[in-house]
């Protein structure tokens, strides 16, 4: 399973414990204290980390929305780029399998995230 995936359905899983909401809601009559938002990141940056990949077009994808696949590196996320700036837009999904160092194993593990 993507690795993106699993941390999507994991973070999803902890925000439905009774732990999580307990400790995320105050106890009935307490007066709460404001903090300051000391967090760096944008919300946008946010909102990436936690979206859910559901395709990955194999021929307008960059390398980094690639490595998001399983089994697929910076190295072979390059490699695909690479080899469709060489040989044109890939036909099926199975071409995958054309480019150096992707077997089927690869292809089939990531098929339902990959379009064309």
């Amino acid at each position: 399973m993507n690795k993106l995936l699993m941390t999507a359905i994991f973070t999803s899983l902890l925000s439905l414990s009774p732990l999580s909401q307990a400790q995320q809601t105050p106890p009935p009559n307490t007066a709460t204290q404001s903090q300051p938002d000391t967090d760096t990141k944008s919300d946008s940056s946010v909102a990436a980390s936690q979206a859910v990949i559901t395709s990955i077009n194999i021929n307008t994808a960059s390398a980094e929305q690639l490595t998001l696949l399983s089994g697929i590196g910076s190295a072979k996320a390059q490699a695909i780029i690479s080899y469709r700036e060489k040989n044109g837009p890939f036909k099926s999904i199975d071409d995958l399998t054309q480019v150096s160092g992707i077997g089927g194993a690869t292809v089939e593990k990531n098929r339902h995230l990959l379009t064309k």
